[in-house]
């Protein structure tokens, strides 16, 4: 029996239980194998395929090279010169960033959706591209994520630039098919969002209080980022080499071992009779001492240390954040700046009174003790020509004090650039900086002043202690620089007691000075009293021609060479000459400039086509494309990208101004800018000023005429990789950190290796990095500075 029912199994009829498992398994079997086999022909051949179809047309949209714009060595005065192209972003702004971040992730997903779509697609049904086709796919498709080998390993957030195509190996070879699977599963496993991260070779870091989000644009904004995308693009038609890529990568990344992360600073205090006020260049007692003469105020002049310091200013005992303008103009923290003397010497005539925690300044001056602006309104009626902040728009006070008539100038649209010698009234260019008016600490000595030829529409002395009448090498030497200064049909304002005093002395001076600016063709246009004030004022004006030149009786003050350039002003000796005035429709100072604020966004009328600009542009190209550039710039990233709080912000100093574009682009900000044009670079100073700016000449590898702790913002575009062959970045970063204010931002754009550097010096001072931003070999850094001080001192100086 039992065999009986064995042989049912063999030929006959099973039942139906045992008939059912049979066919269930065999059914499962089979669709397993063949969802395995369909699989592993999807996982192996589909996938590096559809990639590489897709990378094809972005790379294509990348804009063609151009090269990175810097200005090479120039003397001073050969404006316009330069062999640096200058690259117009107007047209291709946005193509690079918009492309691989807005595209790029939809491609990825359509490429996914294909797989799922055909889950057995075969091999043998898609026709296999030409080896040379898939060769160079592969090439644009490294170069659009920026692979290179080599990377460096402190790259803050890279949104997988860096990470080889999954399917090559180390050496760049296909990966065998197990090896493919295993990345596969291992992919699926990770983290979903890489593949939506734009792949771009960048290093962002942000640490305010902006998120961050994968969209590139938000980190760092179209304008600034792709203009620093199109500055790294390459050498071979629209696309660089691996070759190339490679070996600058490898560089920047030895440069940034041997002067980066690496390398430690010892910083320490600095040792100076001066401490919490230490201007080196103004500070050096050993070259003050072996002065011959202090007659013609040597002593205040300028005089640098053989070796700049790399020490650090000492902070005040309980020193605050400064408070915002337009507060500070009336009042400041004591403690900031600890100084009495002058509000017990001068507190009479309204400059300044100390009460509790603040210094306060109630607006007055020595000629204007019931307060500036009635001073500045006295001027106006007594001279409607002048037209405050529309024809005379940028001016220069001289022995300013602690500067009210330059703040209280802001009122009427007109900026003004205040200046004192140090030390003659204990700390008032300090107490103008801490007010947030713009103020250096100069003399009129036996140099000229660091200002270029005929760009001040008005000049001002307010009892200002100059002898204009009398210099002791020549007659009216002092004034003779003012003319030099003043723009042909400027004014001169004088407010003095010989004006309206009938003493002896002020009566020989009166009678000395009519003669001498009679002969220098000044015509006096209106002589007044400010009854309230009780103090009167002459008001001069400069010639338009050189007519009264040619029909002087007396050549006496003799005209200049036709060889002294007006222009040059770094370290030159005063003469005792007046120069020429320009001839002709197209030359400077021929005409007066456009009225505020038109001027600011204006081509000047003697910048043409027929020069080269500091790009390699015809100069009047060159300056619209800077023009737009900085606007999208500071638009884009500097307002809004990079987590800054501009209510803070009064005083920023452009450390290298090219056309003036990053201060025209923060007009509508409280701000004001200081423009310096460092003395190797191309002379724009006048461009600037044209454009109602102003600024002034200055070598970076000697301290700045300024007090430290005075500046809310440094701005340097390309700066530090220039000086690096003239001087030691070490002393330079020391004087950023002697200018810039606690919490104050330093905002570098330079090359990667430069960037990275100067980020390594900023650590060591415990400065906070708020971003860095690579692409190939230029880059972004920002950095805020700390309270932080050492606590050793150096060695007696």
């Amino acid at each position: 029996m039992a065999f009986g029912r064995g042989g049912k199994m063999d030929g006959r009829r099973p039942s139906s239980s045992s008939s059912s498992f049979c066919t269930t398994t065999t059914v499962v079997v089979f669709v397993a194998l063949c969802l395995v086999g369909a699989w592993m022909m999807t996982s192996s051949t589909v996938f590096p395929l559809e990639i590489s179809s897709n990378k094809k047309p972005v790379v294509k949209q990348q804009p063609a090279p151009v090269n990175f714009g810097t200005s090479e060595d120039a003397a001073s005065g050969n404006t316009g010169e330069g062999s640096g192209k200058f690259e117009d972003t107007d047209n291709n702004d946005t193509t690079v960033p918009e492309e691989l971040t807005n595209n790029e992730a939809p491609e990825k997903e359509k490429s996914t959706e294909n797989m799922a779509e055909k889950p057995e697609e075969k091999l043998e049904e898609k026709e296999p591209a030409p080896p040379n086709e898939k060769e160079e796919t592969k090439d644009m498709f490294d170069d659009a994520n920026g692979k290179s080998e080599g990377r460096s390993d402190d790259v803050k957030n890279d949104n997988d630039g860096d990470k080889k195509d999954e399917n090559t190996n180390e050496s760049g070879d296909e990966k065998p098919d197990g090896e493919r699977k295993d990345d596969q599963e291992e992919k699926s496993e990770g983290d979903a969002t890489q593949e939506e991260q734009p792949q771009i070779e960048e290093k962002v870091e942000e640490t305010g209080e902006k998120e961050q989000s994968s969209n590139s644009n938000e980190v760092f904004p179209d304008g600034a980022q792709s203009e620093l995308l199109k500055e790294s693009n390459a050498q071979n038609g629209s696309f660089t080499t691996q070759a190339a890529e490679s070996k600058n990568e490898k560089e920047v990344q030895a440069s940034s071992k041997s002067s980066g992360d690496e390398t430690s600073y010892s910083w320490k205090l600095c040792n100076s009779s001066a401490s919490t006020d230490y201007i080196p260049c103004l500070d050096n007692v050993k070259a003050i001492k072996k002065l011959r003469s202090t007659k013609h105020y040597e002593h205040r002049e300028r005089h640098c240390p053989e070796e700049p310091p790399t020490c650090l200013v000492p902070l005040p005992e309980g020193y605050k954040r400064p408070i915002e303008w337009p507060k500070s103009r009336d009042k400041v923290w004591y403690s900031n700046v600890p100084h009495t003397k002058l509000a017990e010497y001068k507190g009479h005539q309204n400059w300044v009174k100390v009460s509790g925690d603040y210094l306060l300044f109630p607006g007055g001056g020595t000629q204007f003790k019931n307060g500036a602006l009635h001073y500045i309104d006295t001027i106006q009626q007594a001279l409607p020509d002048i037209a405050w902040g529309k024809r005379s728009r940028v001016i220069l006070d001289v022995g300013c004090g602690v500067a009210s008539f330059g703040g209280y100038m802001f009122d009427r649209d007109v900026l003004t650039m205040s200046f004192a010698p140090k030390d003659e009234h204990e700390a008032q260019v300090q107490f103008a900086l801490e007010r947030g008016i713009p103020a250096i600490s100069a003399v009129m000595g036996t140099k000229r002043l660091p200002y270029p030829s005929r760009v001040f529409d008005v000049i001002h002395c307010a009892r200002c202690r100059v002898p204009w009448h009398i210099e002791g090498l020549s007659c009216g030497m002092l004034l003779l620089e003012l003319n030099r200064l003043l723009r042909p049909g400027g004014y001169f304002v004088w407010s003095a007691t010989p004006v309206y005093q009938k003493l002896p002395e002020d009566v020989e001076i009166w009678n000395a000075m009519s003669i001498l600016t009679k002969s220098m063709c000044w015509k006096m246009v209106n002589k007044t009293k400010d009854k309230l004030n009780q103090v009167g004022m002459a008001i001069y004006q400069k010639p338009m021609d050189n007519n009264c030149y040619e029909k002087r009786s007396e050549n006496s003050p003799p005209l200049c060479k036709e060889s002294d350039a007006a222009d040059a002003a770094w370290n030159v000796p005063l003469e005792a000459c007046m120069h020429k005035l320009p001839v002709g429709p197209t030359v400077r100072g021929a005409k007066w400039p456009e009225s505020w604020p038109q001027r600011l966004n204006k081509t000047p009328f003697w910048v043409d086509g027929s020069q080269v600009g500091v790009y390699g542009k015809p100069a009047n190209e060159d300056f619209e494309a800077d023009n737009a550039h900085w606007k999208r710039v500071v638009s884009k990233s500097y307002l809004n990208g990079m987590g800054i709080d501009w209510s803070k912000v009064r005083n920023v100093m452009d450390m290298r101004a090219v056309y003036g574009g990053f201060a025209a682009a923060l007009k509508n900000q409280k701000v004001w800018v200081m423009n310096i044009v460092p003395i190797d670079s191309p002379d724009t100073l006048p461009i600037i000023y044209e454009r109602g700016l102003f600024g002034m000449y200055h070598d970076w590898c000697e301290s700045f005429s300024t007090y430290p702790r005075t500046y809310d913002l440094l701005h340097a575009d390309h700066l530090f990789s220039k000086l690096k062959t003239r001087c030691k970045l070490l002393a330079v970063f020391a004087e950023v950190d002697r200018v810039l204010r606690p919490e104050g931002k330093l905002i570098v754009r330079d090359t990667a290796d430069t960037t990275n550097e100067l980020e390594s010096m900023a650590k060591s001072l415990k400065w906070e990095v708020r971003m860095t931003y690579t692409k190939g070999n230029e880059g972004l850094l920002c950095v805020e500075k700390s309270m932080w001080r050492p606590k050793e001192v150096e060695a007696s100086m």
